[in-house]
């Protein structure tokens, strides 16, 4: 029988993504491409909002909230994750492993939060264009970041701290997982965690629901006044504007509610796939986001263009 106690291990052992072991190296060098060019990606948008003036507007401004958290949330797993699959460094210790814990979810929130926020930025641009800067105000875009800083913080705080209650067994600090997800390492207490889980339930279950219902509702709105304009290139302005937002939207709600409702209701799926789930969830926005605006966002692709440019002259 296991021996409990109530002090915790020193460290904890991540177990990678078991199942896929002969596939670590390839698999690592898919994420570690992945990973450079989230970085590369985000630091160039974030590069050139700050030094064009022209793009010191809400609309990019949010953009580079969302560049940061981005940049936050792929650091915060993917090197320890590589360390796992190139060179087997599977131990975390315990402050570092709740550290992480509390990055993915609260700045899975924050990044939530912020969607929800460029929604309501793209609702007042095409509903109410006249009072589009009385209300998006630099003022009040940072008011929404740092609202939305601090509900992420606020409502992901507990879950380490519910979770340093627990009594853990001393002889199983073995987290069947690539990182410190919340609800793999709850598995390995002993005691009672019905609260750790109901808690972490209801805050993934309420952030994206009544974050997804708002932004439905803004779009509900955008569509109704956008198909009220007589003319048609009118029409396709407007909803081009929302295009690259709304990409952003799906490839970060489909992937975090896939990854969730597979690793709580899906019993039959193999422990690999839940945990590719996972990273993909962590790693896809980050990595497509910057692609997406890049590419669709005409002011920002004509930067990138315009820079990558004088380079090409200044070698020659």
């Amino acid at each position: 029988m296991l021996n409990t106690t109530s002090s915790h291990p020193k460290y904890f052992i991540l177990l990678g993504i078991p199942g896929l072991e002969t596939s670590y190296v390839s698999l690592g060098f898919i994420f570690f491409l992945m990973y450079a060019i989230s970085l590369i990606g985000n630091l160039t948008l974030l590069s050139i909002i700050r030094l064009d003036r022209s793009l010191h507007e809400p609309m990019y401004l949010f953009l580079s909230m969302l560049s940061s958290i981005d940049l936050v949330l792929t650091s915060t797993t993917t090197p320890k994750v590589l360390a796992i699959l190139w060179v087997d460094a599977k131990d975390i210790s315990y402050e570092a492993c709740l550290t992480q814990m509390f990055f993915i979810h609260a700045f899975t929130c924050i990044e939530s939060s912020i969607l929800l926020a460029m929604a309501f930025d793209r609702y007042v641009a095409i509903c109410h264009p006249l009072r589009y800067t009385s209300i998006l105000t630099l003022r009040g875009v940072l008011f929404i970041g740092l609202g939305s800083l601090g509900r992420g913080v606020g409502t992901v705080m507990p879950l380490p701290i519910l979770f340093r209650r627990l009594s853990l067994c001393q002889d199983n600090n073995v987290v069947h997982h690539s990182f410190c997800d919340h609800i793999a390492v709850v598995k390995l207490a002993c005691s009672d965690a019905t609260l750790n889980s109901v808690y972490g339930l209801a805050t993934a279950l309420l952030v994206v629901a009544v974050d997804l219902i708002f932004i439905a509702w803004s779009y509900v709105l955008i569509l109704h006044a956008v198909f009220r304009l007589k003319s048609r290139e009118a029409r396709l302005k407007a909803l081009s504007t929302c295009a690259s937002h709304i990409c952003a939207i799906l490839v970060f709600y489909l992937t975090v509610v896939l990854s969730s409702v597979v690793q709580r209701f899906a019993k039959t799926v193999p422990l690999y796939v839940i945990i590719l789930l996972a990273n993909v969830y962590l790693m896809s926005p980050p990595f497509i986001n910057p692609l997406i605006y890049g590419m669709r966002t005409k002011q920002i692709r004509h930067r990138i263009v315009t820079l990558l440019h004088c380079r090409v002259t200044n070698k020659d």
